[in-house]
């Protein structure tokens, strides 16, 4: 019987270690290039920061953060965002499903010379794992989702996953 345990223990424990985490996932595709700032700190009253939504806007319809601004990511225009929020000093959060498309434009922004960009660590996936409210086109508030793909839909925990089929994954490794 002791053997038995033991066994189970031991299969328990590969099992526990092969499941990946968020932080796992995003030290596999992140550089930390740009500082993480946690859902629970976006979210307390005090903190105040321009929010950037770097998903596709057909994945910001679904439903993004409050006052969030859909920047895209294939069309990012660094241009507009310059003559829009000219104080490169002001607090920006960026932020996709998970936090890996929006660290790659949070970089654009710091070599612009942005000097206080974030990006949301676990991205919309987290908050929203962490109980957080999100919204639709029309401002209201909502359980919807767009989780990029069924691929990427494991890391939502909480809400309704929408996603299409066709959806282009990210590359496997850091960025270059």
């Amino acid at each position: 019987m002791k053997h038995v345990i033991l066994i189970l223990i031991a299969l328990f424990s590969v099992e526990l270690s092969a499941q990946k985490t968020i932080d796992d996932l995003l030290k596999q595709y992140n550089d930390n290039g740009v500082p993480y700032i946690s859902v629970e700190e976006l979210a307390m009253p005090k903190t105040n920061a321009i929010i950037f939504d770097t998903r596709e806007p057909k994945e910001y319809e679904v439903s993004h953060l409050k006052n969030a601004v859909c920047v895209g990511y294939d069309n990012f225009d660094l241009a507009s965002i310059e003559k829009k929020y000219p104080n490169k000093s002001e607090k920006i959060v960026v932020y996709c499903s998970l936090g890996i498309r929006s660290e790659t434009i949070g970089e654009k922004l710091k070599k612009a010379g942005y000097t206080n960009v974030y990006n949301l660590y676990g991205g919309i996936f987290e908050w929203k794992n962490k109980d957080f409210t999100v919204i639709d086109s029309q401002n209201n508030e909502t359980e919807n989702i767009h989780t990029f793909s069924k691929t990427w839909s494991k890391w939502l925990k909480k809400g309704k996953k929408v996603f299409k089929k066709d959806e282009k994954q990210p590359k496997n490794s850091k960025k270059q």
